[in-house]
């Protein structure tokens, strides 16, 4: 099974949207297997958004994501990484579909969540946030039903 890394950004904790963010994608029939609520700091910001360094929105981004808490998820499931991102939809929630995560409460650069882009990121990014110990596993009881 396919991981992969979400985190509801500080604008969704602060419109208290974290449970319906969590909530669709459980419904969708991907597995929660780590969460941890946090205060991103500005090393982890740094390591987490490296590969933007040298992009002219780089400190824009640094003090976005470490203005308010945000909630850091492993998910699991076939294709997790692709799927999340479908439901998240486009980056900008102006551009975003109504019925995704991002057309359904975001309008502009403030964009509710993050979601890996690829596998290998998502390996990367998973273990930034969590320890191996942090990931439990299990069967979800629903999962036949679902897949």
């Amino acid at each position: 099974m396919e991981r992969t890394l979400i985190l509801v950004k500080p604008d969704a904790v602060q419109r208290g949207l974290t449970g319906e963010i969590i909530t669709r994608f459980e419904r969708k029939g991907l597995k929660l297997v780590g969460a941890r609520f946090l205060q991103i700091s500005n090393d982890l910001a740094a390591r987490h958004y490296a590969v933007h360094k040298s992009k002219p929105f780089y400190n824009d981004l640094i003090k976005y994501i470490t203005s308010g808490p945000v909630m850091a998820m492993a998910l699991e499931g076939k294709g997790a990484v692709a799927v999340c991102r479908k439901l998240m939809g486009a980056t900008f929630g102006k551009d975003a579909e109504p019925g995704t995560i991002r057309g359904d409460f975001a309008m502009d650069k403030l964009n509710i969540v993050h979601g890996s882009d690829s596998i290998e990121n998502a390996e990367y990014e998973i273990s930034l946030y969590f320890k191996p110990d942090d990931l439990v596993e299990y069967e979800l009881n629903n999962g036949r039903w679902i897949n």
